[in-house]
């Protein structure tokens, strides 16, 4: 069985970002890169399904500058066999990268397609949806476990109540949330050994596929700064200004 998984380079999760001084996105100039932590995850738990032996190939498939190359070679570090990297220089959108994927599955013919829930920088929760909208194939979002077994696999998902448990008929697509599992620290060896792994570069146009932009980003602005605490001398006093301030009691 082999397993598609979509992983996108972003801006490091640790590195504090900057709005550009127009207001029209954010400052990477210099800044590091990486995996998207969600993406990770999907990546890890293929890997774990070829190492149970419930999958026979997992490949990772970036959308992107020339720089995700980096990006999925970490992926093949991790445990990917190979890597495909769909390259354009355009922003691309969810929708855009949703068709992307949709044309790699139908070549590649994988049983399964797990992603990250989200990007951190967009967070937009989409790609996953519309992957699934667009194969015609059932989906299970925000998954916390993974079962694979006879023909089909077992998603345990968060939802608002507690947990639900859904059973889905292979080829199916499932995106990950972050309880499903802790990804590996990647070593030196596996970093050499994923050099030699094949990376293949392709356009968006090769596959049929166009990724112009439909959005239109009008502003980009920081949150707003958070005004400083004050001291109250006693209990009554706090609660008089929850009261006639906050407005909360």
């Amino acid at each position: 069985m082999k397993v598609l998984v979509p992983v996108k380079r972003v801006v490091d999760y640790n590195v504090k970002v900057r709005v550009k001084s127009d207001g029209s996105g954010v400052d990477i100039a210099n800044v590091k890169m990486s995996m998207n932590p969600f993406d990770e995850i999907a990546l890890e738990e293929a890997v774990r399904l070829k190492e149970g032996g419930k999958v026979t190939e997992v490949v990772a498939v970036s959308v992107g500058v020339a720089q995700c190359q980096e990006t999925l070679r970490t992926g093949m570090a991790i445990g990917a066999d190979r890597g495909i990297l769909v390259e354009t220089a355009v922003e691309t959108e969810p929708l855009g990268v949703a068709k992307v994927i949709k044309a790699l599955a139908d070549k590649e013919q994988p049983q399964l397609i797990i992603l990250g829930k989200q990007a951190i920088d967009d967070d937009s929760n989409q790609t996953g949806q519309m992957v699934a909208a667009l194969l015609g194939w059932p989906q299970a979002t925000f998954a916390s476990k993974v079962v694979v077994e006879d023909g089909k696999v077992t998603v345990t998902r968060e939802v608002d109540g507690g947990l639900e448990t859904v059973a889905l008929s292979l080829p199916a697509v499932i995106t990950t949330d972050l309880r499903l599992n802790e990804p590996r620290y990647v070593t030196l060896p596996n970093i050499m050994k994923a050099k030699k792994k094949p990376l293949e570069t392709i356009k968006p146009e090769d596959l049929g596929v166009d990724v112009t932009p439909r959005l239109k980003t009008l502003k980009v602005v920081e949150p707003p700064k958070r005004s400083a605490g004050i001291k109250v001398p006693d209990v009554a006093t706090l609660v008089q200004k929850l009261r006639t301030e906050a407005k909360v009691i």
